[in-house]
């Protein structure tokens, strides 16, 4: 039987925590480093379960890899000695991004159908189709996607339908290698994504960010290695202070960076938490009472999507009514139901409710929550679905009265660091109840 969490909340949380590098920077960092037969080393990389996925999919097509220290790994790819990735033990998404890097490298590829949270269908064909219109041949079968090309992928027009931070991490490593100019319209934002680009132009990449959502990219020969920082994890930061709020505590998130947190900390601000900006990262400090907002979703510079669960958490906790519209995942707002549970009122409906209509208007999707609150949260046994419902409910468990068990603990070791860890260094009182 699986490992669970006892979490006995109740009590303010104080002190500091420093935090990991962005899993969701690293493992594509991972990933490209397949776009050349070089040395590239990669600093502050998180060791936790996709991590570790990654590794297992560069080292199935050739990298040799060794950590010089906890958090840096050095990894060549001299050649690549297999073009299929089917001997993965766990599917993940992040598999699909290693089409464009083997088609680079050795004119082929196979991935496996792809695996990952279970929030709602995130389907794979903007990245399929990317490749196709640069000259792939892909066809699918009831394992994955086989794809071959003829010498070179070739740069194409890529007009995204929706900004997806997947679908454009596939046009730019497929942009990048390919014969002649590739453009990205509608491209998605993200500072990891900026942050990938920075380590491609270091690589030999050529790539523009313009405006509007608009890249453009003139294929090279050949990419060298280079050396990579990976930059703080913004989700992680945002969990603990959550943390901090929920429980009226204070915590110190060292690493955090003001310029990722923005639209965060106007959140925190107009319910009426408070926070202050270091040069080293960022405090949130809870107050006594906090008050109902109307918030959305978006891709970045909006709300992160995965900041919305844990502060939701918070809202439970906030006078009146909070409305929040879900527009970047149609199914997210599952883990409301365990929140009820606790002692939350949370109301789902499928309209949108906030300023926009988004894409999801009229499919039936439950999209839209409507939190009343303060309500009083008391300990419960809760699985654990996915990583950022998890950690909405650590926030719950830290916060309610009593002492709550957490299963499916493997989801949240799957995206945090040394969880348990840095918990205890903030007065959290938890306990791996090993089976």
């Amino acid at each position: 039987m699986p490992d669970t969490f006892q979490i006995t909340g109740g009590k303010p949380l104080n002190g500091e925590v420093t935090l990991s590098g962005a899993k969701n920077a690293a493992s594509k960092m991972m990933i490209a480093s397949l776009l050349t037969d070089e040395l590239v080393e990669i600093e502050n990389v998180p060791r936790q379960q996709e991590t570790a996925i990654t590794q297992e999919i560069i080292t199935t097509v050739g990298a040799q890899i060794e950590w010089s220290d906890e958090h840096t790994l050095r990894t060549a790819t001299k050649t690549i000695t297999s073009t299929s990735v089917h001997s993965l033990s766990r599917k993940n998404r992040i598999s699909i991004l290693a089409l464009a890097p083997l088609l680079h490298r050795a004119g082929e590829a196979f991935v496996p159908l792809v695996g990952g949270d279970a929030i709602g269908p995130r389907p794979v064909n903007f990245h399929i189709e990317i490749i196709r219109k640069m000259g792939a041949l892909i066809e699918e079968d009831k394992h994955g996607y086989h794809a071959a090309v003829k010498k070179r992928l070739k740069g194409a027009l890529v007009e995204l339908p929706y900004p997806s931070v997947g679908a454009t991490e596939t046009a730019i490593l497929a942009g990048v290698l390919a014969e002649g100019r590739t453009t990205i319209r509608n491209a998605a934002t993200e500072p990891e994504i900026h942050e990938l680009i920075m380590m491609l132009q270091n690589m030999g990449a050529v790539i523009q960010i313009n405006a509007c959502r608009s890249m453009e990219i003139i294929g090279v020969e050949k990419l060298r290695g280079t050396h990579v920082l990976v930059l703080p994890d913004r989700m992680e930061a945002a969990s603990y202070a959550c943390m901090a709020l929920g429980t009226r505590g204070e915590i110190f998130v060292r690493g955090a960076q003001h310029q990722h947190m923005i639209t965060f900390l106007n959140a925190v601000r107009r319910i009426g938490g408070e926070y202050e900006v270091k040069p080293d990262g960022i405090v949130f400090r809870g107050v006594s009472s906090y008050r109902g907002i109307e918030l959305e979703t978006d891709t970045h510079p909006g709300f992160m999507t995965d900041w919305q669960q844990p502060f939701v958490v918070v809202l439970t906790q906030a006078k009146g009514i909070s409305v929040i519209h879900e527009t970047v995942y149609e199914e997210r707002f599952g883990y409301t139901q365990t929140l009820n549970g606790m002692g939350a009122n949370i109301s789902l409906f499928s309209n949108c409710l906030g300023e926009i209509s988004c894409r999801f208007k009229g499919q039936n999707y439950r999209h839209s929550a409507v939190i009343t609150g303060p309500t009083s949260l008391h300990a419960a046994e809760v699985e654990v679905p996915d990583i950022r419902a998890g950690l909405a409910f650590v926030v719950a468990a830290l916060v309610a009265d009593g002492a709550s068990t957490l299963r499916g603990i493997e989801h949240l070791e799957r995206g945090y660091e040394k969880l348990e860890e840095k918990l205890r260094s903030v007065g959290a009182q938890i306990e791996r109840l090993i089976k």
